[in-house]
């Protein structure tokens, strides 16, 4: 059976490296069930579907919503990809997990909308499945309330025509969706640990997302969350897929 694949669209190595690991233990696989592609050095592969049979869309510094004119070479060339994956799952060619910067092109490709209006502080944040999300094969099993960690500049606006809203919030509505039953997009970053998002965060503590000066409060905070159900959902995304 072919292996699903962690796409890199992290443009620094070692956040990319730690963010492989983490969904590499969220989902329960070896390096040879969840392989790796980055979109940041490499454009994705022609033969791409037939040589993985999902796709797991890791975070980044991007923002889909950046203008057009300021979007560097690579990251046009990376959303592109990013956009060939979501159409292909959202035909149910192939499985597809999109998360954080990924749920904005996935958002944007299939006909929805992202704003500036919906970001989120880092930290933990409380979810709250709908009542699609509690009756979902992924999603279902989750606690109806659970806490997820959040740090992001942009949210989805509005949904694509054929997107099922899954999980929300006050600060973010649209925290997850499912467009047929083979393409998952969450806004929250279901793989990482709250010792892995400290990690994280020394790597982008200069990049807007929190005060600098306040990474031991904001860090702090991160520690004494409780993180199970994201992961708990990715376990079921490997599963499945």
């Amino acid at each position: 059976m072919a292996p699903l694949v962690y796409v890199c669209v992290r443009p620094q190595q070692d956040a990319a490296e730690a963010e492989y690991a983490s969904f590499r233990r969220a989902m329960e696989l070896d390096q040879s069930q969840l392989e790796r592609v980055d979109l940041t050095r490499d454009s994705l592969p022609a033969d791409a579907f037939d040589r993985w049979r999902g796709f797991v869309v890791g975070g980044s510094p991007y923002n889909a919503t950046d203008a057009a004119e300021h979007k560097p070479e690579g990251q046009v060339r990376l959303e592109a990809d990013l956009a060939r994956i979501a159409d292909a799952a959202a035909s149910g060619a192939t499985a597809a997990l999109f998360t954080c910067f990924g749920i904005g092109v996935a958002t944007r490709q299939l006909g929805g909308s992202t704003s500036r209006a919906y970001p989120e502080d880092t930290g933990p944040a409380e979810i709250t499945l709908t009542d699609a999300g509690r009756d979902d094969p992924l999603m279902g099993g989750l606690s109806s309330t659970f806490t997820a960690l959040t740090a992001h500049k942009e949210g989805t606006a509005e949904l694509p025509a054929a997107a099922v809203l899954l999980a929300t919030n006050d600060a973010c509505p649209v925290q997850a969706y499912r467009i047929g039953d083979r393409l998952y997009a969450t806004q929250f970053h279901p793989e990482p640990t709250p010792e892995d998002f400290t990690d994280r965060m020394t790597v982008y503590r200069n990049d807007g997302y929190f005060d600098a000066a306040d990474y031991d409060i904001v860090a702090a905070r991160v520690r004494a969350a409780s993180v199970t159900e994201p992961a708990r959902m990715l376990a079921a995304f490997a599963r499945a897929f």
